[in-house]
């Protein structure tokens, strides 16, 4: 059959250098060896052998399917070959006992074959749950990967409910005949000593141009800017834009705002629209004077340390939105200039969510399609809800969860993989760019659609010190172009730069919740505020904003009656006041 070419084998990193030679290993079966399934070759395991122990798996394993096939020469030539490929004493034959016959006669042999070839035994159990009782909800998430139901006959299982973490004892019955197999387990575990580092920045270096060096240059681009920006200007401006410097400078960050300037201004030079600026980038001096945003800190008096701040040593983040048509060129054009291994898209987890569990294990279970969603539908539809949150919040749910066998049922192995990765996809935004290649820092996979992504998700490569950059592509960017170059076929002169903050007439339209099609003030919700805050200015539109999202929502009442009555107004502290009088 087609799947006898293929055969596992199990990679641990021993050290550091075999860790770096897994995560290429990893990274080649899917860019260079991919078939249906990630594929390795020996070629690739000769390459980058050094610092791996390796096992030779269950019985998928080489040695053993030939064991089984009746050729167990050709099962001894097979394990002679790995041990050759990793080194004398980095390569053990695997015993495994989950009650199958088969097992029985393979381990037979492999001790005799370690005994033929001096390779030593190591005794495992394939681990695909937990714990014992995981058995069943465990065989449900077989169903969902592969489309089954719980009934289907022909279906992918593990038979026996042995594929749980045993323990000591447990294996020491399995294996009474081989216990030095056994130590080996912790001899190996103890050789494995990886250290992977976090919390230190990877930061690809910037080309300058000739003369300067990175400080330098990242000084002239502020200082031209702060000339263009604040023609003006006073010392105070000067001041602050030196401070910033200053703070970016002793956090490492020089070459993150040239590889930001650099890939905006290539943007703007090709006539690709950028967005002004969102999140707390738009604090920064810098980020004005080098056109990465468009909003004056100064004027708005916002704060570069809610950017960037000394005291707590966090990458800085800069989201950037670009016209959604033309996003992908800005990324070729960041793959072009770090070179396309050093710059890679971002995988993303889908879990499974509280509904959408519920109609999926309800699939597999064979329940009627009516009857789960009738089930479904009592979680309430809140950001970040719970199976558990919905039993306390919905007493009909809990009700009918105690009664009906079949509702506790289903509930119980929907809680059970509820949270667990469901399917990946490539992140909507994220970019990663490395100092190096990529696969030398975190492994690589590929899509369904081809392309290749990161195995880690952004928070994991955060932490691991390596730049990501969100890409935005925003849609509405690319609406208010169309509609500015509509504009400017009568009226040439039009900038969109030059438009008045001022017009009562935008301010009287959004105080009518007239708003279907702006930008973050559609939903309803949003449309609701805009009608009582009856905003008049800039910052009431900030206001607005900043009310309704989740945490301070709860607030809109109160700020609402003290914008009303001010004489309400009470500071937390009268250190505030000064902070907060302003809204």
């Amino acid at each position: 059959s087609g799947d006898d070419r293929y055969y596992h084998l199990v990679l641990l990193a021993e050290n550091d250098l075999g860790y770096h030679n897994l995560m290429k290993i990893v990274s080649r079966g899917f860019t260079e060896g991919y078939y249906y399934k990630p594929r390795v070759d020996l070629e690739v395991l000769q390459e980058f052998h050094e610092g791996i122990i390796a096992l030779s798996a269950c019985l998928a394993g080489e040695a053993q399917k030939n064991i089984l096939r009746g050729m167990y020469e050709e099962g001894k030539a097979a394990a002679l070959r790995y041990q050759d490929i990793f080194g004398k004493g980095n390569f053990f034959l695997e015993l495994q006992d989950h009650g199958m016959q088969e097992q029985q006669i393979v381990n037979q042999s492999l001790l005799r074959m370690s005994q033929e070839t001096g390779i030593e035994l190591v005794a495992t159990n394939d681990v695909h749950y937990t714990y014992a009782e995981d058995v069943k909800p465990h065989d449900i998430l077989l169903c969902i990967q592969t489309g089954k139901k719980l009934a289907d006959e022909d279906r992918m299982r593990y038979e026996g409910g042995q594929y749980y973490i045993k323990s000591e004892e447990e294996m020491k019955q399995l294996f009474p005949y081989a216990l030095q197999a056994l130590e080996n387990t912790q001899k190996i575990a103890d050789r494995c000593n990886v250290e992977i580092e976090f919390g230190v920045t990877k930061l690809p270096k910037y080309d300058v141009p000739e003369g300067y060096t990175s400080w330098e240059y990242l000084n002239k681009l502020c200082f031209d800017g702060l000339k263009e920006r604040y023609p003006d200007g006073d010392d105070s401006l000067k001041e602050r834009l030196e401070y910033e410097l200053s703070v970016i400078k002793s956090m490492g960050y020089v070459d993150y705002f040239l590889i930001v300037w650099d890939f905006i201004n290539y943007a703007r030079t090709q006539g690709i629209k950028v967005g002004p600026g969102r999140g707390s980038a738009a604090g920064s001096i810098v980020s004005y004077c080098l056109g990465i945003t468009s909003i004056d800190p100064i004027k708005y008096q916002l704060l570069f340390e809610r950017f960037l701040n000394p005291e707590r040593v966090s990458m800085p983040d800069i989201d950037v939105d670009f016209c959604f048509e033309r996003r992908q060129e800005v990324i070729d054009y960041v793959g072009r200039k770090y070179g396309a291994d050093r710059v890679v898209q971002i995988v993303t987890f889908g879990t499974m969510a509280a509904r959408g569990v519920i109609r999926d294990v309800g699939r597999v279970m064979d329940l009627p399609y009516a009857f789960v969603d009738s089930i479904a539908k009592m979680v309430p539809t809140e950001l970040n809800i719970t199976l558990d949150k919905a039993l306390k919040m919905n007493p009909e749910f809990k009700k009918l969860y105690q009664e009906d066998e079949q509702v506790k049922e289903l509930i119980d192995m929907s809680r059970r993989l509820e949270g667990l990765p469901r399917h990946t996809s490539m992140h909507a935004a994220g970019v990663v760019i490395g100092q190096r290649a990529i696969e030398e820092f975190v492994p690589l996979s590929l899509g369904s659609d081809g392309s290749v992504t990161t195995q880690f998700t952004m928070t994991t490569l955060e932490e691991l010190g390596l730049l990501k950059m969100d890409f935005l592509g925003l849609r509405n960017l690319t609406v208010i172009w169309d509609c500015v170059r509509a504009v400017q076929k009568y009226e040439p002169a039009f900038s969109i730069d030059a438009i008045p903050l001022d017009d009562a007439a935008v301010y009287a339209m959004l105080s009518r919740g007239d708003t279907t099609g702006v930008f973050q003030f559609e939903s309803a919700g949003m449309r609701h505020v805009l009608m009582r805050l009856k905003p008049t200015c800039l910052e009431d539109l900030t206001i607005a904003l900043s009310l309704y999202r989740p945490g301070p929502r709860s607030s809109i009442d109160l700020y609402l009656e003290n914008r009303r009555n001010p004489e309400k107004i009470v500071y937390a502290h009268p250190l505030l006041e000064p902070i907060l009088q302003r809204v």
